[in-house]
């Protein structure tokens, strides 16, 4: 990879005050923002027809992505696989991505309430009433979207089928 396709890549991760200027920046553009957010641990099918979708929804997608602390948290002490540098890194190359922004917390209600997207996006298995930062993002005028999940595809059974090989 050339120097330059690298740091393209690396300018899509962000922190949360560059990027909530940036956001103001597309909005006030006429962009349409898109945000998921998410663990992310071993990249799959499942994961990238998600993204791909959750993209064709706005002009820029900006994905939230769990910390290791956070995902160790909720996912507990084996995980996450992949360290937040080498989740985001990925995540940044992928061309539908415009952003990449890590939290700490265990949800991105926080995240979700300062950067205010357009879209709300997650997987069909929530309920909307259910999805943090739904509540804020309908009460500036955006919406919150569920879309459904390529059925066989998660990183736990993924690493569910390598432990037992």
């Amino acid at each position: 990879m050339s120097a330059n396709a690298e740091q393209v890549i690396l300018d899509k991760i962000s922190d949360r005050a560059s990027l909530q200027a940036n956001i103001k920046r597309w909005q006030a553009g006429g962009q349409k923002v898109v945000f998921t957010n998410g663990v992310f641990d071993l990249l799959h099918i499942g994961h990238i027809t998600y993204m791909a979708k959750a993209a064709a929804l706005g002009n820029k997608l900006v994905i939230g992505l769990n910390s290791d602390a956070s995902v160790k948290r909720i996912k507990g002490a084996g995980r996450p696989v992949n360290d937040q540098n080498s989740r985001a890194f990925l995540l940044a190359a992928l061309l539908f991505v415009d952003a990449v922004v890590l939290f700490e917390e265990d949800t991105p209600q926080q995240l979700i309430t300062s950067l205010l997207p357009d879209v709300l996006v997650k997987g069909a298995d929530y309920s909307i009433e259910n999805i943090a930062g739904a509540k804020e993002v309908l009460a500036n005028g955006g919406e919150v979207k569920t879309i459904e999940f390529v059925d066989g595809y998660s990183s736990t059974r993924i690493i569910e089928r390598i432990k037992g090989s």
